[in-house]
């Protein structure tokens, strides 16, 4: 039976994000899969790493030298075809317990070389920008990434107190035929490096774990180019405590990091196919299904198989969000988000259903219950969107991975989950990237 945790994809913001000149991106702030409570850019809180265990870091993990980062030239014409498909599969992933969860497998390799691993049952999150690598699950070492000489770090602190902590490194990320080069990353659980900082340690599990992450790895493929954006490269008292440089005593302090060091979405950095994605999942039964196989196809409107066709285009704000209007009331503050493992929404008083006895945050209802809501993007572009929500106790006693109304509560607010994905092919407009449906950021389908 899958386990009962709601879990919303992405990465939580804190506090921090208060400022009216700070670009944010709120979204939900639960456990689902992990969704992160978006922001234009998502609040990470820095981590202890030591140069000198850089050194020889077992495991996998990342290696002494520091390699820059290059960036995509933001080509949206092919040079030539490639292959840019990728088998997707929602199954119970490598823990057998999760539910409503999309994967595929990323290779990564030591960059401009042929040292390359490819790791499977990496979580694709359409609510983040960027690779994250369990240490785990990586046998090759990756060179480091470092400001003036100190370690870059990272970490991520999500809404229910649960983290993640970890040093940045390079690597060449290859995908079908695709291929990122020298792509700032992350590498996460790694026992080797120091304790992390009481600012990060947020009192919750630390999801550097295969048994926490029920992933190897973490893939954010959102709509924006890099995970913090203009925020994170202001002055140092101004920049959230996201990434950190940490000298060889183990003292790590909050920097500012440019654009190109921060961590990338990889499909804006590819010579080609680079302005967006789409994901296609087939349509399942209301009962659900024991796995679900699907695409993840790079570009949109450079091969014959990304042509966005009759799919509406939905732009979005600068935190990538749009509106959901339910009953007469707007909610500004809604997104598509492929690493939710449901559609959490407004609450069980709101819409006059229980919730889970024992799995607080997932509905229950009697009977399967249909809703209808109107999507709305800041380009005035809407249509309804009809959706069911069952009972999630009947629903994971399925033993099932595969859920199209498994849903939970996010008050203000419409997070749509894996869910949303059966049956559709939802298109990501990368952040100034432009295609047939404009420059993104944006969603489509």
């Amino acid at each position: 039976m899958p386990e009962k945790t709601n879990k919303m994809a992405g990465f939580a913001v804190k506090d921090y994000f208060n400022s009216s000149s700070m670009p944010q991106r709120l979204a939900p702030n639960y456990r689902r899969l992990f969704s992160l409570i978006k922001s234009r850019h998502i609040s990470l809180l820095g981590t202890v790493l030591v140069l000198a265990v850089l050194t020889s870091c077992g495991g996998g993990g990342t290696s002494a030298t520091s390699t820059s980062p290059t960036t995509s030239t933001g080509s949206t014409t092919p040079t030539s075809s490639v292959s840019n498909e990728v088998p997707a599969a929602v199954n119970l992933g490598p823990t057998d317990n999760d539910a409503d969860m999309l994967f595929i497998s990323v290779t990564v390799c030591v960059p401009g070389t042929s040292t390359c691993q490819t790791i499977p049952n990496v979580q694709v999150d359409t609510g983040s920008e960027g690779l994250r690598i369990l240490s785990s699950a990586l046998s090759i070492s990756l060179p480091s990434m470092t400001q003036s000489e100190n370690p870059l770090a990272e970490c991520i602190s999500f809404a229910d107190n649960s983290y993640l902590w970890g040093p940045m490194a390079t690597a060449d990320i290859e995908m079908a035929g695709e291929k990122a080069s020298s792509v700032p990353v992350q590498i996460v659980g790694d026992s080797n490096f120091p304790g992390v900082p009481a600012s990060c340690n947020t009192g919750g599990p630390n999801d550097g774990s295969l048994s926490e992450l029920g992933a190897e790895g973490l893939i954010g493929l959102g709509v924006f180019q890099q995970d913090c954006g203009s925020a994170c490269s202001a002055a140092v008292s101004e920049v959230p405590d996201m990434y950190y440089t940490c000298d060889t005593s183990g003292i790590c302090s909050v920097a500012s990091v440019s654009l190109t060091d921060q961590l990338q979405n990889p499909v804006w950095m590819f010579p080609q196919d680079n302005n967006g994605l789409l994901i296609t999942l087939p349509t399942i039964a209301s009962t659900g299904a024991a796995t679900a196989s699907g695409s993840v196809i790079f570009g949109i409107g450079t091969q014959s198989d990304n042509a966005l066709g009759s799919a509406k285009v939905y732009t979005t704000d600068d935190d990538g969000n749009f509106s959901t209007t339910y009953q007469g009331t707007a909610y500004t503050g809604s997104f598509i988000d492929s690493g939710s493992n449901g559609l959490y929404f407004l609450s069980a008083s709101t819409l006059g259903i229980p919730e889970c006895s024992d799995a607080p945050g997932f509905y229950c209802p009697t009977a399967s219950v249909s809703y209808t809501a109107t999507n709305t993007g800041t380009n005035s572009a809407s249509g309804s969107v009809t959706f069911s929500i069952d009972n999630a106790d009947t629903l994971f006693n399925t033993g099932d991975a595969a859920f199209n109304d498994l849903g939970g509560d996010n008050p203000g607010s419409f997070d749509w989950g894996l869910p949303f994905f059966f049956g559709r092919s939802v298109f990501i407009g990368i952040q100034g990237q432009t295609s047939s449906g404009g420059t993104g950021p944006y969603w489509a389908y």
